[in-house]
C-alpha cells in the first residue's frame, strides 16, 4: 500500500491561540480520540513538543491488531502557537501504517484553521470521519467554555470529581481540564503522584474535609453500576455504593465550607419504570419500585449540602449513548452482526442523551446558579425503543427487524432486572434545562449516533 499525505483543514471561529491552548491542556488526546475505533487513549502527552502518548487496542480486530500504539511528539517539528507533530513508533502500527502527524494552527485574534497533515498508508476514507469528529470535537468544546464564560462568568476553577475514572468522569475531566479548569480525582485508592490530573484520597466511611482544600465546585458520580443480574447482592451494592457514600460526602463539604456547589448524579429511575405515554418532568412523583427508591433516598443524602445553603444539583440522568459504553456499547455489535431489533413489542419510552450533551448539563451544573435540585439530563426527543432501534439500524446500515422477545433480558437481569432496565418506559422530558434556555449539542438521535458512530454524511 503506497504511502500517501492527506490534509484536513477545519475552521474554528476562536483565536489561533485559544485552539493552541486547548490542545496543550490535559484532556485533548482523549477529547479527539474518534469513539468507534479500537483504538482507545490510554496516557496522554505531558508536552505537545516531546512528550508521548499511547492509544491501546484491547481487542483484536480485522483491521486493527492487538497491541499499543505509541505517537512520540516530534521536537524539530514543534513551532510554540503554531505546529506540533508526533509519529507513531511501536510495532506492528508503525510498519503497518507508516505513520506521521503534523498539527498545524494557522490564524489570528478572531479565528484559526485546524489543518492536520498525515503522511500514512491507511486510505483518506477511513481517515475522514475521524478528523470530521475532531473538527467538530474541538468548535463545540471551545464555543461550550465561551458561553460560559459570557453567560455565567465562569473563571478557571478547581472541581473535585468522584467516579473519575468511569465513562462521564472520564469525558468530564477532559472537557473541563481543556477549558483551563483544575481537576481533581477523590480516589477511593492509593492516589498516584505520577498521574496527569491531582489524586486526593477518599475514604467513603469518614471522609476527611480537607481533601476539598481549594475546591470550588464538587462533581460526585461514583456508585456501582446498575446494570448486572439484580440478586439481593447486586442490590445491596447499587443502594449501599449511593446513599451512605453521597451523605458522608455531602456532611464533608458542609463541615469544610469552600466548596460553592455540589452537583450529584442521579437517573431517571427516580420516576419509576412502569409508564405510558404521560410526560415526566422534575416535578412529577417519584415511583415505588427498587430503583425508584434508591433514586430517591441517593437525592435525600444530600440533604446537608441543600440544608446549608450549598447550591446542590441532581442530574437526573437518562440513557447516555456514548460509543465508550453503557448501552450503545452493548447495542451497537449485536446490530452490526445483524442481531439487534426492538426489545418486546417496542413500545416503551427511552429518554436518551448524547455523552458530550450529559457534559454540558454537569458543566452548567458547575457554573449557572440558575440551576438548583433535580435536573433532568436527557435529550428534548424521547423515543420509543422501536423507533430508537430503526434509528440505530439506519446509522449503521443494518436492518431493525429482528425482534428480541422480552425473555432474553429476563435471562440476563433476572424478571425485576428486566422490567426497571431493558423494558422500562419512562418519557421523560427536561424541563428545567428547557427553561433556563439550555442549548444542546445533538437533540436529535440520528445526530447523535452519527457523531458518536463516525456515520456523518
Amino acid at each position: 500500500m503506497l504511502t500517501r499525505t492527506h490534509a484536513f483543514t477545519v475552521p474554528v471561529p476562536h483565536s489561533r491561540q485559544e485552539v493552541w491552548d486547548w490542545f496543550a491542556r490535559p484532556g485533548a488526546f482523549h477529547r479527539l480520540a474518534a469513539p468507534w475505533t479500537p483504538l482507545q487513549p490510554l496516557e496522554e502527552a505531558r508536552s505537545l513538543a516531546d512528550g508521548r502518548a499511547v492509544l491501546q487496542a484491547k481487542v483484536a480486530t480485522a483491521s486493527v491488531p492487538r497491541g499499543r500504539w505509541v505517537a512520540q511528539h516530534q521536537p524539530d517539528e514543534y513551532i510554540d502557537g503554531s505546529q506540533f507533530g508526533d509519529h507513531c513508533v511501536s510495532q506492528p502500527f508503525s510498519a503497518i501504517t507508516g505513520w506521521k502527524h503534523l498539527h498545524r494552527f494557522e490564524g489570528d485574534d478572531a479565528s484559526c484553521r485546524l489543518i492536520d497533515q498525515v503522511t500514512t498508508r491507511v486510505p483518506k476514507s477511513v481517515l475522514t470521519p475521524m478528523f470530521r469528529y475532531r473538527g467538530r470535537q474541538v468548535t463545540d468544546d471551545l464555543n461550550a467554555h465561551a458561553a460560559a464564560a459570557r453567560q455565567w462568568d465562569a473563571k478557571p476553577s478547581t472541581i473535585a470529581i468522584t467516579g473519575a475514572r468511569g465513562l462521564v468522569g472520564t469525558a468530564l475531566t477532559a472537557f473541563l481540564s481543556t477549558g483551563g479548569h483544575r481537576v481533581i480525582h477523590l480516589v477511593r485508592g492509593e492516589p498516584d503522584p505520577d498521574a496527569i490530573h491531582q489524586q486526593r484520597h477518599w475514604d467513603l466511611e469518614t471522609p476527611d474535609p480537607a481533601i476539598l482544600d481549594g475546591v470550588d465546585a464538587v462533581v460526585h458520580l461514583a456508585g456501582e453500576t446498575i446494570a448486572g443480574r439484580f440478586t439481593a447482592e447486586h442490590m445491596s451494592k447499587v443502594h449501599d455504593s449511593r446513599v451512605g457514600p453521597t451523605h458522608r460526602l455531602a456532611e464533608a463539604i458542609v463541615q469544610h465550607g469552600g466548596p460553592r456547589v455540589f452537583a450529584s448524579a442521579s437517573a431517571i429511575g427516580f420516576y419509576g419504570s412502569e409508564h405510558t405515554d404521560e410526560l415526566l418532568d422534575e416535578s412529577s412523583p417519584s415511583g415505588d419500585d427498587f430503583l425508584a427508591s434508591v433514586v430517591r433516598e441517593w437525592e435525600e443524602a444530600t440533604s446537608p449540602t441543600s440544608d446549608a445553603g450549598v447550591r446542590t444539583v441532581l442530574v437526573r440522568t437518562g440513557l447516555v449513548q456514548s460509543a465508550r459504553g453503557g448501552l450503545l456499547a452493548v447495542l451497537r455489535p449485536l446490530y452490526e452482526a445483524f442481531l439487534g431489533g426492538r426489545l418486546g413489542d417496542g413500545q416503551q419510552w427511552m429518554s436518551w442523551i448524547a455523552i458530550d450533551d450529559l457534559i454540558d448539563v454537569y458543566h452548567r451544573a458547575i457554573f449557572d446558579d440558575v440551576l438548583a435540585g433535580p435536573v433532568n439530563a436527557v435529550a428534548p426527543q424521547p423515543l420509543r425503543n422501536e423507533e430508537f432501534s430503526k434509528v440505530l439500524a439506519s446509522v449503521i446500515s443494518r436492518p431493525s427487524s429482528l425482534a428480541v422477545p422480552k425473555v432474553g433480558p429476563q435471562l440476563l437481569l433476572g424478571q425485576r432486572g428486566a422490567r426497571e432496565l431493558a423494558l422500562a418506559s419512562q418519557r421523560v422530558v427536561p424541563a428545567a434545562l428547557i427553561d433556563a434556555g439550555h442549548r444542546f449539542r445533538h437533540p436529535g438521535l440520528r445526530e447523535a449516533l452519527q457523531h458518536e458512530l463516525g456515520r456523518t454524511d
